[in-house]
């Protein structure tokens, strides 16, 4: 008995090694149909969060899907995680962009990681970001040309300070885009999802576009269109 129990404690202590190892703590839904390389979806929370909290919606995603929802590196308070620190003390977001740029490179050295554990399908990964997962979801996806199929970024924003990293490429072109906003959302305002439209048509791009009278949250609509997209997409 004694020794069935120091093996189940040496499974498990493994498993959480194998998570910790990686560049980011993450929690994962392996697909319920399997296939030989599944599409992956990959979940970033927003400021203050945590890999627990997107991860609410990971049943959601089609059966056949790998989804993993990784924890933002940076502590603020116990199970409270972000991807950079933010200061609003000026009306406006002020980011510091070393940090951002640090996740950046976390957030795309951990897909590679997960694909070798995985072994998923690198022509389907998609990133579904909320709040400053979202601003995260685009700041990878635009400055990585083919790595990333398509991104989903709820009450998002499309940091300025990223722009001049974009390179002109034919690449780029190919990244489906869904974005979703609240016209009541007080903490990132509508306006940034407009902008973030503009600009991205401006580089030959189509998101796919919607407002809703929301807050700054996920509301049952935003995540019903969202889906219905990427199971469109994913094919």
């Amino acid at each position: 008995m004694k020794t069935a129990i120091k093996l189940i404690l040496a499974l498990i202590t493994m498993n959480i090694q194998s998570q910790t190892q990686a560049s980011l703590h993450y929690l994962v839904r392996e697909p319920k149909v399997k296939t030989q390389h599944p599409p992956v979806v990959l979940l970033l929370h927003g400021v203050g969060s945590n890999e627990k909290d997107l991860f609410s919606f990971a049943n959601s995603f089609p059966d056949n899907f790998l989804v993993l929802s990784a924890r933002g590196p940076l502590t603020l308070d116990p199970d409270r995680y972000a991807w950079f620190h933010v200061d609003f003390g000026s009306g406006k977001p002020v980011i510091n962009f070393n940090e951002q740029e640090n996740s950046r490179k976390l957030i795309s050295r951990f897909i590679g990681e997960m694909k070798t554990k995985y072994d998923f399908d690198d022509k389907n990964v998609f990133l579904f970001g909320f709040s400053q997962g979202g601003i995260m979801s685009y700041s990878v996806s635009l400055t990585h040309p083919g790595l990333i199929k398509a991104i989903a970024v709820m009450s998002g924003r499309l940091l300025p300070e990223i722009k001049p990293l974009v390179p002109d490429t034919e690449k780029l072109e190919d990244l489906s885009i869904f974005i979703s906003h609240g016209t009541e959302d007080n903490v990132l305002g509508i306006d940034y999802a407009r902008e973030a439209k503009s600009w991205l048509e401006s580089k030959h791009l189509t998101p796919n576009y919607h407002e809703y009278t929301a807050a700054h949250k996920i509301i049952p609509q935003m995540l019903k269109d969202m889906l219905e997209w990427l199971t469109k997409t994913s094919h």
